[in-house]
């Protein structure tokens, strides 16, 4: 399993997860991170403080102990931790740099997020800045660009559904992309955790890492 550890001491471990692993155990019982973490680091304890969805691949953060779990958790929770994401769209925005806001409900029996009007009952707030770095023609998927997200808030599905909503859906998201929606094998989403910093729950240090996109449309960028 290419999990990669960037960081590790007796407070936190800063990993990357690849595409198609999940954050924790799941119904499926493949291998999952916090699990894979567990026996890695030879610790009975491995809290996760920024998750992300199966398909999606990039850094991670774990608290190795309760107090470090609490103290990320409340900078997870003052928005104090940033988070920078790169995807490919379906598309081209109308603008280069932007930032999407909507309220976001989700349905908890089918997992999915969606767009609904303001003061909708227990529907959220759901903030991110964008950036497009290039637009490049496809052959086979026409028109496709490579962005940057900052994340102001952290919502369920929110970068694939805000982006769907505008009609320019991520390529190889199977919820929220018609054209993948039929596809029978999994597909890696086209978005990764590529930056994450925040403060080291001990010291107090701020800590920054950064990672490459990986995968199959991001190479389509690569030397363009």
């Amino acid at each position: 399993m290419d999990i990669k550890i960037l960081f590790e001491d007796e407070h936190v471990v800063v990993a990357y997860k690849p595409h198609g692993v999940p954050s924790q155990a799941d119904k499926t019982g493949d291998m999952d991170i916090v699990t894979y973490l567990t026996k890695e680091c030879s610790t009975k304890y491995i809290g996760v403080i920024n998750r992300l969805d199966r398909p999606v691949g990039g850094i991670m953060v774990f608290a190795k102990n309760p107090q470090s779990a609490a103290i990320l958790s409340l900078q997870l929770q003052k928005n104090e931790i940033s988070k920078q994401y790169t995807a490919v769209i379906c598309g081209e925005p109308a603008e280069k740099n932007g930032e999407l806001v909507d309220y976001l409900l989700k349905n908890q029996k089918q997992n999915i997020s969606k767009v609904v009007n303001k003061g909708t009952k227990e529907s959220k707030e759901a903030r991110l800045k964008y950036s497009v770095l290039n637009t490049v023609e496809d052959e086979g998927w026409g028109k496709l660009s490579l962005v940057t997200v900052d994340l102001i808030t952290g919502r369920h599905h929110q970068i694939r559904v805000q982006f769907s909503s505008r009609n320019l859906p991520l390529w190889g998201d199977s919820k929220y992309n018609e054209a993948f929606k039929k596809s029978r094998e999994f597909t890696e989403i086209a978005l990764c955790s590529t930056s994450l910093g925040f403060k080291h729950p001990k010291t107090n240090k701020p800590m920054e890492f950064v990672v490459k996109a990986e995968g199959k449309a991001f190479k389509l960028f690569e030397d363009k």
